[in-house]
């Protein structure tokens, strides 16, 4: 069936053709008078949920469409738990349970294996958890469940793949301030979080000097125990076959002895601030508004989608419309309210502007803010940003691997399947009311943080007139290795 977008996509197209084929007047076509069918409704595959003895917890769905089998493992456990004197440690156990080997094939012989078969294992490690994709051939299923088992339980960490990892994650430290909007982002993080903060801070030299193949052994077996362990397999497989090897491969997997911290929370204090980074050489500022933002789970976060869209999200955001099209300060602008389950998530503008016009660009940002909070939502920028939410809804789905992962985060954290079907019913019940209400109750003009990344000697006015407080020199010199 043809989706929603693809379809308004199709007759556009040929409208637009039409009218420069000189087969239809430009004048005769009305484009914003085109109306489609609601979204149907979207049924949730069939997932059987096991749960193995030590804590284990599986997610099977069959789909003989494909001689395929796939699998993505959730761990619970990231980078918050590093040691602050280690950070970067869980990015090298994330990198190299797969690139390092195991007990039973060293990182050649695997590479060597997978490639053979046609097969794919990646890892990875992020601030909440850490992450493995397999694809394999379903001929090869009980293979598959080996090297998964391998790659989770029995980590070999090679010393020559660990030196590697080594050299590009000091690689990558000398060159992170090789782009403006990477400082920006960065810093900003921290304006945000705080320097020290686990969803903020970032490795050093010396940071990873004190990282060895022993930590990445201890983190991994206190992080990488069965109950912390999600594992969704789908593919041409039969549920009690795949649940056999399963058990073969994990059921003799004991448990920790230690349950693993909360996450940390955000000590966050509305207040005023302003940061800059000064690049003499830089050529454009690079700017960023906001505070700290809110929980997926907000009883009124739907809301706040529809305000993202009117406000900072795409063409015809306020944003664009003041600061592009008829300021002509930028080519790039956007705002959005972001929201993260595990921790709140950052409220934040942002413009790429020259330096000469860095200033008139934030007021104008700032303003657009104050003025979202009193004037409501037309009834065209109110179907216009529902309709920018509800168009892409359909890719939600589009791919197994996102539904599944996505019931997988759901279920470690406690929300229903349908948590993503009820938000599009209040988005798609939002009032112009209700997206004023949000405005006033989540966003604080008043209580902003700033950051402004570009040649200081070339701003059109002195940060101070901002009226956001005294400006603070922030500085991002790299500590030299040691």
């Amino acid at each position: 069936m043809i989706n929603r977008n693809f379809r308004r996509f199709l007759i556009t197209f040929f409208l637009v053709f039409a009218i420069f084929a000189g087969f239809v007047p430009a004048s005769a076509i009305d484009l914003d008078a085109l109306t489609f069918p609601a979204l149907g409704p979207i049924e949730l595959p069939d997932i059987e949920e096991v749960k193995l003895e030590n804590g284990m917890r599986l997610y099977l769905l069959e789909d003989h469409s494909l001689p395929l089998i796939e699998a993505s493992v959730r761990i619970h456990g990231g980078s918050y738990l590093e040691p602050a004197e280690k950070i970067g440690l869980a990015n090298f156990v994330g990198e190299l349970l797969r690139a390092g080997g195991t007990e039973k094939w060293s990182a050649d012989e695997l590479d060597e294996l997978l490639e053979g078969i046609g097969a794919s294992a990646e890892t990875s490690s992020d601030i909440i958890s850490g992450n493995l994709k397999l694809m394999m051939l379903s001929a090869k299923k009980e293979l598959a469940i080996e090297v998964m088992a391998e790659i989770l339980r029995r980590p070999r960490f090679e010393e020559s793949r660990f030196e590697q990892t080594m050299i590009a994650a000091k690689s990558m430290i000398s060159r992170r301030n090789d782009q403006p909007d990477s400082i920006g982002e960065r810093e900003f993080e921290k304006m945000i979080y705080g320097n020290a903060s686990v969803y903020a801070r970032h490795p050093e030299y010396a940071t990873l000097k004190a990282i060895s193949r022993d930590d990445l052994k201890a983190f991994h077996q206190k992080v990488y125990r069965p109950e912390n362990v999600q594992m969704a397999i789908w593919g041409d497989f039969s549920r009690k076959e795949i649940l056999a090897l399963v058990k073969k491969y994990f059921a003799d997997w004991e448990k920790g002895k230690e349950a693993l911290p909360e996450f940390p929370k955000v000590d966050y204090s509305f207040d005023k601030r302003v940061g800059v980074v000064d690049l003499p050489e830089a050529r454009q500022a690079n700017a960023y508004i906001g505070h700290v933002g809110g929980r997926l789970f907000d009883e009124d976060h739907p809301h706040r989608i529809v305000m993202n869209n009117i406000l900072g999200v795409g063409f015809g955001s306020r944003l664009f419309n003041q600061v592009r099209s008829k300021a002509g300060l930028c080519y790039q602008v956007y705002g959005i309210y972001t929201a993260n389950l595990s921790y709140p998530g950052m409220f934040y503008n942002y413009v790429a502007t020259k330096n000469e016009t860095a200033g008139k660009a934030v007021s104008m940002i700032i303003d657009e803010i104050r003025r979202f909070q009193k004037e409501p939502a037309t009834e065209a920028e109110l179907k216009a940003a529902k309709d920018r939410y509800l168009n892409s809804f359909v890719f939600n789905f589009d791919e197994k691997q996102k539904v599944i992962e996505r019931l997988v985060y759901y279920d470690f954290f406690g929300l229903p399947k349908d948590f993503l079907n009820k938000q599009k019913e209040m988005v798609e019940a939002t009032t112009a009311e209700n997206v004023l209400a949000a405005a006033n109750k989540y966003l604080k003009p008043d209580s902003l943080r700033i950051l402004v990344v570009g040649n200081q000697k070339e701003f059109d006015m002195p940060l101070e007139k901002l009226d956001n407080g005294k400006p603070e020199a922030i500085d991002v010199t790299i500590p030299p290795e040691k």
